[in-house]
C-alpha cells in the first residue's frame, strides 16, 4: 500500500465515489495488492473524484495540494498516488491513526 521510492512515497488507494462523506474506510485486499480504501464525496465523472482525493490526503497528510500527484488509475477505481515532502513513517502513522478510529 505505501513504498518509498526515489521520488517520494506511493499510496496504493481504492476509491468509492459517490460517498456521503470523504473518508478513510479502511484496507481493500491483502498483502502485497492491498490499497487504502477511502470513500468519496465526488462522482466519478469529469475527474471530480481524483480532485477531491487529492485534495483529502493533502488535508490528511499536512501537505500542499501540489504535494499530492495521481500517477496512476485516472480512469480506475485503483489508483495510485505519489506524495512529496513527507516520511514513510509519519503517512504510516497518519493512516494507522485514522483506521484505529
Amino acid at each position: 500500500m505505501l513504498h518509498q521510492t526515489k521520488d517520494g512515497i506511493t499510496l496504493a488507494v481504492r476509491a468509492q465515489p459517490g460517498a456521503k462523506r470523504t473518508a478513510i474506510a479502511g484496507i481493500y485486499g491483502e498483502g502485497p495488492a492491498a490499497r487504502l480504501k477511502i470513500a468519496v464525496n465526488a462522482p466519478p465523472s469529469e475527474g471530480r473524484a481524483n480532485e477531491a482525493l487529492i485534495a483529502y490526503l493533502a488535508k490528511l497528510l499536512s501537505l500542499p495540494k501540489n504535494a499530492v500527484m495521481l500517477t496512476a488509475g485516472v480512469s480506475s477505481r485503483s489508483k495510485v498516488f505519489l506524495l512529496h515532502g513527507i516520511s514513510l513513517a509519519t503517512t504510516e502513522a497518519v493512516i494507522a491513526a485514522c483506521l484505529q478510529s
